[in-house]
């Protein structure tokens, strides 16, 4: 695939470095890894019955893709750009106080120095034999005392800034370094957007008639529903799925912090049964000397029933205290198993009916419930905007999927918990990847026509247990 390719090389360091930069982002695509697997086996089940030459619009999905994937990874890299820079300019600033520091410090025992030799540099030896006056001797021994633990002071806070200005200088290379490998990223990109811009236009010119008869064909526009309605679906039920997989998982900790508590309750109080017993017989062998008058020869210790390695005897069966069994639970969820778990409480998103602001600026060209010529209604709304403009987020949550979908182009759905997800199609490109927690208002897509639309612009739906409603009622066009 082209965009694995140029993937891997735009990671790739500048000259064989391996920045930190580029450690995290293959750690982060190795955590994305499960969840891409799972969100591909989806759509490859909900396109499984359709042949890959039947939709003209098809024939663009390579170059639309790769066209998203470079403005996304241009758009993370100008974001890691501004990161970098300000860590860099953070790491100056501290990297000119500690030089500060440095050189007061040694100017501190420069002077401290120049003043002990002045001084005569007087040992203690010399003082203890000289037999002058024992408090005079007394003072000056303190003072010296003093002196020595203020010039070690003064020594190890110099080394430990020294070893502060070496630690500082290696991360404002590694900066360097990383703001070096994404202008070298970002001329990557910038190449790849170009030609896969170019090789779009030239297939639209080629496709254009074949799209327009495609798009207003009745039967064309039923099955793209009924993609959109089968998508929705076996989102709803991954996400139950992995919600019902997190909970399992809480709960599975929960109980192996019930067992470790219990644990050291019955532990505590076994020790504390020793102790007692341990008391008890001291007591009574003092009680038996008192009476008798003779010393008897000390009994052993109670073996302690909390530890019987060390006795050949079992422990006491008073101290025999178990937690209680805990019942067999399902293994640890991985992270890109829970990666679709709500991002917010059910109920928060019904709560914001009425208050949602539009996703993006524009003209509403089609309404929901409106006929589609000789076709199904609209299930949603088409707002005209110009090609590239932000697409935002009408409210927190996690997105669910962001790929292409046949009809619809590159697709990004945000689940907001109680089962409401809100559907941008159309895009340009993807700012947003699966998995990822979004706020109200950020950026997760740039419009566009991808898909085979005739005209830029937003597809825009919103739905509740699957069910596409009018967004009307909801969002503040």
């Amino acid at each position: 695939m082209l965009s694995l390719g140029a993937a891997g090389l735009a990671s790739a360091a500048p000259f064989g470095k391996t920045t930190n930069r580029s450690k995290q982002k293959a750690a982060a695509e190795a955590e994305r890894a499960g969840l891409q697997q799972k969100l591909s086996a989806l759509k490859k089940d909900i396109s499984k019955t359709e042949s890959a030459k039947d939709d003209a619009a098809d024939t663009l999905a390579e170059s639309e893709q790769a066209i998203s994937d470079a403005n996304r990874a241009l758009r993370d890299l100008q974001q890691e750009q501004g990161e970098t820079n300000v860590r860099l300019k953070e790491l100056s600033a501290e990297h000119d106080r500690l030089a500060a520091t440095v050189d007061q410090q040694k100017h501190q025992l420069s002077t401290l120095l120049r003043e002990q030799y002045v001084a005569g540099n007087e040992d203690r030896i010399k003082l203890l034999l000289s037999g002058d006056n024992p408090n005079r001797i007394n003072r000056e021994l303190q003072m010296l005392a003093y002196v020595s633990q203020a010039q070690a002071r003064l020594l190890e806070s110099l080394r430990s800034n020294l070893k502060a200005v070496e630690v500082n200088q290696e991360e404002a290379q590694n900066a360097k370094d990383e703001l070096e490998e994404i202008a070298q990223e970002q001329l990557q990109q910038k190449a790849r957007l170009e030609q896969e811009k170019g090789r779009r236009a030239a297939l639209l010119a080629t496709l254009s008639k074949k799209l327009v008869s495609q798009r207003k064909e009745a039967g064309s526009l039923e099955k793209d529903e009924q993609r959109m309605a089968g998508l929705v679906d076996k989102l709803n039920k991954l996400i139950a799925e992995q919600a019902a997989a997190a909970a399992a998982e809480k709960k599975r900790q929960e109980q192996i912090a019930a067992a470790k508590a219990a644990k050291a309750k019955a532990d505590a109080e076994a020790r504390a049964l020793a102790r007692a017993r341990a008391e008890a017989e001291r007591r009574r062998l003092a009680a038996n000397q008192n009476k008798s008058g003779a010393i008897k020869p000390a009994q052993p210790p109670a073996p302690n029933p909390a530890d019987a390695i060390d006795n050949d005897e079992p422990p006491a069966k008073v101290a025999a205290v178990k937690p209680a069994p805990v019942e067999d639970t399902p293994p640890p969820a991985r992270a890109a198993d829970i990666a679709l778990a709500p991002a917010a409480p059910a109920g928060a998103f019904a709560a914001l009916k009425g208050q949602l602001r539009a996703p993006v600026s524009g003209k509403i060209a089609a309404r929901f419930g409106a006929k589609r010529g000789d076709g199904p209604s609209w299930k949603g709304v088409f707002i005209r905007t110009s090609e590239g403009a932000d697409v935002h987020a009408v409210a927190g949550g996690r997105v669910v999927f962001a790929d292409r979908l046949r009809g619809f182009g590159n697709l990004i759905i945000v689940d907001h918990g109680g089962q409401y997800m809100s559907i941008y199609g159309n895009n340009q490109s993807l700012l947003k990847r699966a998995g990822d927690i979004v706020k109200a208002g950020d950026a997760i897509a740039s419009a566009g026509n991808s898909g085979g639309n005739e005209e830029s612009g937003l597809y825009f739906e919103l739905r509740h247990q699957g069910a596409a409603f009018d967004p009307a009622g909801w969002v503040k066009f």
